[in-house]
């Protein structure tokens, strides 16, 4: 029978791509990844992962054997962790990762709650919008807002948010309401400076999904900037509908086109595949989904 810490070696190194990457991910030593693999590899009589200078392949009968044991190491792990959750409180540091403005009124809250319940974890919160590399930077669970790209990350959806295009009363009383999204061209856009992809809003026109090119004289990086300046009727923003949900219901700012808004933006917590995740990520990602709600997220249309 196979040590089962062989096994999560030797799919960890397939996982990772180099031994040095497999043991960084197991928190294991590097001669302990190397004595693994080649004690599974006698076991069996096949060499299963050929090793270069930078990057290590599977061989074929490696590659096959990675397809039937993977699944059911990930099965192991999720069991173990299952059964861990139920037969002791969860200890120890959850390092998580979240956006930048989602975080302070989504996330930071329901670690209120979370940290309540268990006062034997410790959390360390990062805040970025980048897609980090959750291994490299030794991250547990994090956040992520947009599609995932493919990935070999555990991924547990939260929700979806409604992305609007918005105004001030005053703005819309004086240029009017657009009708259309090609009506844009004709308004004062406020275009954050973040990338090429700024000026470019998303819509679903006659059912396909679109891009409308929009510009401004007011441009910026500062998302509390667009919003201020959009409610003192300098011109039209976008923006998920949670960030604006406030001036909307004080009626500082009303939203337009919504019959040609694209499809909302999933959420999800994600952990990497390539270890067992920790009890306590689970746990906070079960918070998550419990607190944040679809009207919480999506809106109304």
């Amino acid at each position: 029978m196979h040590r089962l810490e062989d096994l999560e070696a030797f799919v960890a190194i397939l996982d990772e791509g180099s031994f040095t990457a497999a043991a960084r991910a197991l928190r294991r030593s590097l001669q302990s990844v190397s004595r693994s693999l080649a004690t599974l590899e006698d076991s069996i009589g096949v060499e299963l992962v050929r090793r270069t200078t930078r990057r290590s392949h599977p061989t074929e009968a490696g590659r096959r054997f990675y397809s039937r044991i993977r699944p059911a190491l990930l099965e192991i792990a999720d069991a173990g962790a299952e059964a861990s959750n139920q037969r002791s409180e969860p200890v120890g540091l959850l390092r998580i990762s979240a956006p930048v403005l989602f975080a302070p009124v989504h996330v930071v809250p329901a670690l209120a709650e979370f940290l309540e319940r268990y006062p034997k974890i410790e959390v360390e919160l990062s805040l970025s919008d980048r897609f980090l590399d959750l291994i490299e930077n030794g991250i547990d669970l994090a956040v992520r807002i947009g599609d995932l790209p493919d990935s070999e990350l555990k991924a547990r959806r939260l929700g979806a948010l409604r992305r609007v295009v918005y105004g001030s009363p005053m703005y819309l009383a004086k240029h009017g309401r657009p009708g259309h999204p090609s009506e844009l061209a004709d308004h004062q856009c406020l275009v954050r400076r973040l990338d090429v992809m700024s000026e470019a809003w998303p819509f679903q026109i006659d059912g396909e999904p679109q891009t409308v090119r929009v510009s401004g004289r007011l441009r910026t990086d500062s998302t509390a900037a667009t919003y201020s300046a959009a409610a003192l009727g300098l011109g039209l923003g976008f923006t998920p509908l949670w960030q604006v949900r406030d001036l909307v219901e004080r009626g500082e700012l009303e939203i337009v086109l919504a019959e040609y808004e694209t499809q909302k933006v999933p959420i999800h917590a994600v952990t990497p595949a390539a270890k067992i995740p920790l009890p306590a990520a689970r746990l906070f990602a079960e918070y998550l989904a419990r607190r944040l709600s679809p009207a919480i997220l999506e809106g109304h249309r």
